[in-house]
């Protein structure tokens, strides 16, 4: 009889649960048992093994083996545990010291040929097992560097489990191929393994921030649109943008991610885990260091915006978004359900997602842009008569935004045709998205110090109570606001969000406080009625 344990992690979400892999084979007629609440495809990993163990040149037990995951209460899924059942069995067999494996995290998928594959979640599994006092991890090679990003983990990367038998049982390693279809990345190579000679996949990322293939002198005019998205990124505030179709509003929208400050490095770890369990990383780089931008198709279901799927719910647009920009292009032709589920996920930042299979909760915080045609011919306006749309029919298409989720867009800004003469004018490019970047950047830093001590980081995230007893604008600079307030053109809820962009303003001019240009400015954004201040920041400085 035999026995023998190691460890391999299940994911609920984006958070990981350590699991003990336990292997005891008994006198009887061979037979393979898998016990503890495995999944279909955890299931089926059986015979993964038992043809990769075979094809690795190693023998297979014949007697009654049965495997356990303990906690047994927990749902586990997915071909990450083959690494694991292979190893316990070996070291159960006694071809592996049982004491070897004992404290090692192993994560992974095997090939019948032997051969491990990359799985999804290893930055999440990796970061658990960290935190569950692990310090050891063995994951496929092309991972080694995503599971390097955990600091205080021994990383060994293999590609086959002929190679991870042989690190384990401190044998010569025999060299294995490239995987045929592109892995690892060229970037890993001649990098090793510590005390092998097997390529580890570890290795240092770096990227510029800025994107130098959308910057933001490329639009042309726009003055108040280009204002719009400078707020935003600065305050973290949502925008809609509406205008006909070929005014810009796309091209706003993709230049906003280049505006924005690059993550931190505990954001780049959240959002690294997200794009992992997707399975999203972009190759050959394993951290995730700028802000994500996600553009959603308007056929999107809810699934696919809020997240969802059969069994484990898979993360959706707002959580792939997260730390980053989710733009919703013809707003209105989306599912007013759909749309509507994301009310919830712009409040607390995060969304839960309940499913037979279990309940999971994926970080959601992200800045959310709309942008929308007048109405469904594009050419409605107050100034000409191109559109031919009935009324009630630009009423029905202006309603499919229902008015809470508007309520909770902080900027609405008309983005108007771009005119012959600014389209053709000579050195008529606005500001480059650098010189944009480093005013957003500047008033981060001061609102950060402005809020320190307190759970926000940014003005969209302060409560209207907290604004109004601790955070004040000058003197009658609110005045013309709180008229707005008693005529019934601002609610409540309202004129707190014109106080958090104003404070935004504020912070881009490099003002103290809120004043009454910096108020016009943010109510301008806000109704999209003029008041006579100029549209660039940079004039108001």
């Amino acid at each position: 009889m035999g026995f023998a344990r190691t460890c391999s992690v299940a994911l609920v979400g984006v958070e990981g649960v350590v699991v003990e892999v336990q292997a005891d084979l008994e006198p009887g007629v061979a037979a393979f048992t898998l016990v503890g609440l495995p999944d279909k495809s955890l299931s089926e990993s059986r015979d993964r093994v038992r043809a990769a163990v075979v094809n690795s040149g190693a023998d297979w037990p014949q007697k009654k083996l049965t495997v356990g995951l303990s906690p047994a209460s927990v749902p586990k899924g997915g071909s990450g545990f083959d690494l694991a059942v292979a190893c316990a069995v070996l070291s159960a067999a006694e071809r592996i010291d049982p004491r070897v494996i004992a404290d090692i995290v192993m994560i992974g998928e095997l090939g019948l040929d032997g051969r491990v594959r990359p799985v999804r979640g290893v930055l999440p599994a990796v970061l658990a097992a960290a935190e569950a006092g692990y310090d050891q991890v063995v994951v496929p090679e092309c991972a080694a560097a995503e599971a390097s990003l955990v600091p205080g983990i021994s990383v060994l990367g293999v590609r086959s489990l002929r190679q991870l038998i042989a690190a384990l049982a401190d044998e010569p390693v025999p060299e294995e191929e490239p995987d045929e279809q592109g892995r690892p990345d060229p970037l890993l190579a001649g990098l090793r393994m510590p005390g092998t000679g097997a390529a580890t996949g570890m290795h240092s990322m770096g990227a510029t921030h800025h994107d130098q293939g959308h910057d933001l002198s490329d639009v042309v005019g726009q003055l108040s649109a280009r204002t719009a998205v400078e707020v935003s990124a600065a305050g973290g505030h949502h925008l809609f943008l509406e205008g006909p179709p070929g005014a810009g509003k796309t091209m706003l929208a993709e230049r906003l991610p280049a505006v924005l400050p690059a993550l931190s490095r505990e954001e780049s770890l959240e959002v690294t885990a997200v794009h992992s369990v997707a399975g999203l990383l972009p190759a050959g780089k394993p951290l995730v260091d700028a802000a994500p931008y996600c553009a959603p198709h308007h056929s999107a279901t809810m699934q696919a915006l809020v997240g969802g799927g059969q069994g484990i719910a898979r993360p959706g647009a707002v959580s792939l978004s997260h730390r980053g920009v989710l733009f919703l292009d013809e707003a209105p032709e989306f599912r007013s359900q759909a749309l509507d589920a994301l009310r919830q996920p712009l409040e607390s930042g995060h969304v839960v997602i309940a499913r037979s299979a279990g309940v999971v909760r994926f970080p959601a915080k992200f800045l959310m842009v709309l942008a929308a045609n007048p109405c469904p011919c594009g050419r409605f306006s107050q100034r000409d008569s191109l559109c031919e749309c009935p009324p009630a029919v630009i009423r029905r298409y202006q309603s499919r935004l229902s008015g809470p989720l508007l309520d909770r867009v902080d900027l609405r800004v008309e983005v108007e045709p771009v005119t012959r003469s600014e389209l053709t004018a000579v050195g008529a490019r606005g500001e480059s998205t650098r010189t944009v970047a480093d005013r957003v950047r500047a008033a981060r830093e001061r609102s950060t110090a402005r809020l320190a001590g307190t759970p926000w980081r940014t003005n969209s995230e302060v409560p209207g109570r907290e604004l109004r007893s601790r955070w004040h604008a000058e003197p009658g600079a609110m005045d013309e606001a709180e008229r707005g307030l008693e005529r019934g053109a601002l609610t409540a809820r309202g004129l707190d969000r014109v106080l958090r962009v104003a404070w935004t303003v504020a912070d881009l001019c490099g003002h103290d406080r809120p004043g009454a240009v910096d108020v016009a400015l943010a109510l301008q954004l806000r109704t999209g009625v003029p008041r006579g201040v100029p549209m660039m920041i940079g004039a108001l400085t």
